[in-house]
């Protein structure tokens, strides 16, 4: 016989559980906010936009061509940007206690879609050296593009700038936390839920009635035989002592 579990079984074992589903969801919640507070290390953002200047061109070439050629342009800028060729530049020029595979790592390179815009971003541990690392980077590509390809239409738009009081960007705690309160829930129902099925003993007269799938006629009540034998030897002892 197929066994089937109804909506309110299903609110009984949480209800039953529901220390048990508390107690995993904050240990969760606890456990990421120590390690995003303590033991993660901070990791700071800094930006700076290169403005790319359209070349004059022909009247009779297509928009199309003109739009297809600059965007090409400014994806190999995006490549050239990462290159040993201005990160070696960069490194040596900022005394970097890093290779220049690690400097690669800490460098994003985007545009914004139909724009001339290109936006270099810095990651690291130091607010202060992430700001020195794109700024370093935009004047070192401006410099050098003239030379790698004869060209002069790039220019800073706008340099990385140290705030006063700069904010990381990760880790974030609260998100983190939030995350873990979610899974700690899903692990404590699923463990709820677990240890209900395998729990296979009886221990009230509905449950008997819920395995036999009969009604329940009577109870016997416990025997007090034993208790009565106890007390009964304990008014024998005192009649004895009196």
């Amino acid at each position: 016989m197929e066994e089937t579990i109804s909506l309110q079984d299903l609110f009984k074992t949480l209800k039953k559980r529901l220390g048990m589903i508390a107690l995993l969801t904050i240990l969760a919640i606890t456990i990421a906010g120590v390690v995003s507070f303590l033991v993660l290390t901070p990791i700071y953002e800094s930006s700076t936009q290169i403005l790319v200047n359209q070349e004059k061109t022909d009247a009779t070439q297509a928009i199309n061509q003109n739009i297809q050629a600059d965007l090409q342009l400014i994806n190999t800028y995006s490549v050239i940007i990462k290159s040993p060729a201005i990160l070696d530049q960069v490194q040596n020029e900022l005394n970097l206690d890093m290779t220049v595979e690690e400097l690669n790592q800490k460098i994003t390179v985007d545009t914004a879609e139909n724009s001339q815009v290109v936006n270099v971003t810095v990651q690291d541990e130091d607010p202060a050296q992430a700001v020195d690392i794109a700024n370093m980077t935009a004047s070192v590509f401006e410099t050098e593009i003239k030379n790698l390809m004869n060209v002069d239409n790039v220019s800073v738009l706008s340099p990385a700038v140290l705030k006063d009081n700069p904010s990381p960007v990760a880790p974030n705690p609260i998100l983190n936390m939030a995350i873990a309160a979610v899974i700690g829930l899903m692990l404590g129902v699923g463990i709820a839920f677990l240890v209900e099925y395998l729990d296979t003993t009886i221990k009230n007269d509905q449950d008997i009635e819920d395995i036999l799938g009969i009604p329940l006629l009577g109870i016997i009540s416990p025997i007090q035989e034993k208790a009565d034998l106890q007390e009964q030897a304990t008014k024998t002892s005192r009649r004895k002592a009196g």
